[in-house]
């Protein structure tokens, strides 16, 4: 599905780690807008694309060296407003006839700070207030020469040309990043671009909800789609925006492989068919699952029998559907980026977990993917668009095999059974000090250790378990939430008390890197 009732920003790719904070700025603002790797915008993609406005990423390439990443020519005959980020910046001046050159003592990276000059410049309208603007860094080579037409609005220790602009053709070009947290004023500048640029915001998920109604209906007709529904944010949004498209057309699976949470089964089960009035097949497969699983302790090995497992059900419980020609599926806009090979074009295959491991191919099934074109905090905005209840549409991710990556060691009946009771206490504290929204992610994982413990007048010899609870922005990084020492101990209490066959509790404070949020 492509956005072509809105107008579109055009963003090139030249490999930077942080391309994608770009569009989630702007799509803050209201803007839509895509990334391409560099390598697929031709002059042929820029006439079917017919961007209003142009943005080149930063990169780890140098300008200098032979064979580095270039936009076409033609990207500066299009007539739109340009900014060139960083890398950007750089190549832009290399191909207009500036120059560029290596070190020399000007590299910088971290924070520093860019200084106005005497002329203004609406890109920085906000800015320097109150003087010199926090920026951050990260280049090594500089532009030792501006192009023709270009002047300097802003200058750093390092960086004299850091903010540049030729009014007469609305190219401008930063040596910093404005998307980074570390550039705090950075979404003004963004904000003025697109002002500049004549967006008018008109990128909001109503406008998106109809859109995507009305191009399902179109790409689906009178056909039949299944969707893989995991009970997860991403596939359930994606579930009630098809069903309020095509509705008994869409017939929902949903696989209880007996790993989920306490209630979380009947939780989902009752909301799609109860509450959405949804055609769905619960799949109870506990006893399949739990049986394949049994005493099983390698990780991968784990992962491996519970995929190909789910593929199995599905497809036998699938073909009750009869005659389904189409796959529903909650790909997300980072995983379409992430699946495109930045040196090698783009690869056709979207990250296995976020798919139904092959099955399309397997099953001849065309897919429908509504979400491809939205962010996650952006998911979640239209679940509440479609009605959803915010409890749902605000839980913490929950991983693909369960909680059988929370059981390290061998996988037990018993053990998954104190898991998710335990789990329940601990999400319930959160909940009743006010701390569910504030943490990314939180779980209980019981360790594949047991330890003496006393009771009363009485010897315990029980499983310990660990709390985890992360803060992130993205799941890419994390650091362990600060809970007060009073808290832990409540908690720990409960669990104790609560929870037969758990004797001890900690708290796991690593952060990622160099620890995953998962324990395995």
């Amino acid at each position: 599905m492509t956005s072509t009732s809105h107008d579109r920003l055009l963003i090139i790719d030249f490999g930077s780690q942080v391309t994608q904070l770009i569009a989630r700025r702007l799509r803050e603002l209201n803007v839509y807008c895509e990334i391409h790797p560099f390598q697929n915008v031709t002059e042929a993609f820029l006439k079917d694309f017919t961007p209003k406005a142009v943005i080149l990423s930063g990169g780890p390439a140098s300008v200098i060296d032979e064979g580095s990443p270039r936009p076409p020519e033609a990207v500066f005959g299009l007539g739109v407003p340009i900014l060139g980020i960083c890398y950007g910046q750089q190549v832009m001046m290399q191909m207009l006839g500036g120059q560029v050159e290596s070190g020399h003592g000007t590299a910088e990276f971290g924070r520093a700070y860019v200084s106005p000059q005497e002329q203004q410049l609406h890109l920085l309208d906000g800015w320097f207030v109150a003087g010199a603007e926090q920026v951050w860094m990260s280049h090594g080579d500089h532009v030792s020469r501006i192009a023709p037409g270009f002047e300097v609005y802003g200058t750093s220790p390092n960086a004299p040309f850091a903010i540049i602009a030729d009014l007469d053709r609305n190219f401008y070009a930063v040596q910093f990043h404005p998307e980074v947290h570390h550039t705090p004023n950075g979404a003004k500048l963004y904000a003025n671009f697109v002002r500049m640029a004549g967006f008018t915001g008109d990128w909001t998920m109503h406008a998106y909800r109809d859109q995507a109604i009305a191009e399902i209906r179109e790409q689906v007709g009178d056909a039949q789609v299944i969707c893989g529904l995991s009970g997860g944010v991403d596939s359930s949004v994606a579930a009630v925006l098809i069903h309020e498209a095509i509705g008994d057309q869409l017939t929902c699976v949903f696989v209880d492989h007996g790993l989920l949470r306490k209630g979380e089964a009947d939780e989902v089960v009752t909301m799609f068919r109860d509450h959405y009035n949804m055609r769905l097949i619960h799949a109870d497969e506990q006893e399949m699952f739990l049986s394949a699983l049994d005493g099983e302790s390698d990780p991968e090995t784990k992962r491996k029998t519970i995929g190909k497992l789910f593929i199995d059900v599905f497809q036998k419980h699938a073909a009750e559907v009869g005659g389904a020609e189409f796959l529903a599926q909650g790909t997300l806009y980072p995983d379409v980026i992430e699946s495109v090979s930045f040196s090698g074009g783009p690869s056709v295959t979207i990250k296995s977990h976020h798919n139904v491991g092959g099955l399309p191919e397997k099953m001849g099934l065309k897919l429908v993917e509504p979400l491809r074109e939205l962010f996650k905090d952006e998911v979640r905005a239209l679940g509440r668009e479609l009605g959803l209840p915010p409890s749902f549409i605000g839980r913490h991710p929950f991983p693909g095999p369960g909680l059988a990556i929370r059981c390290p060691g061998e996988i037990t009946r018993q053990k998954l059974d104190i898991l998710r009771e335990a789990d329940a206490v601990y999400i319930d504290q959160i909940r009743k000090h006010g701390l569910y929204d504030e943490i990314w992610q939180a779980f209980v994982a019981i360790l594949p250790v047991r330890t003496v413990g006393v009771m009363g007048d009485g010897r315990t010899y029980d499983y310990a378990c660990a709390l985890r609870a992360v803060t992130s922005v993205d799941g890419m990084t994390a650091d362990y939430y600060p809970f007060s020492h009073e808290f832990l101990g409540e908690t720990a209490t409960r669990i104790i008390n609560e929870v037969p066959g758990i004797n001890r509790v900690t708290y796991d404070i690593t952060s990622k890197p160099p620890g995953t949020i998962e324990w395995e």
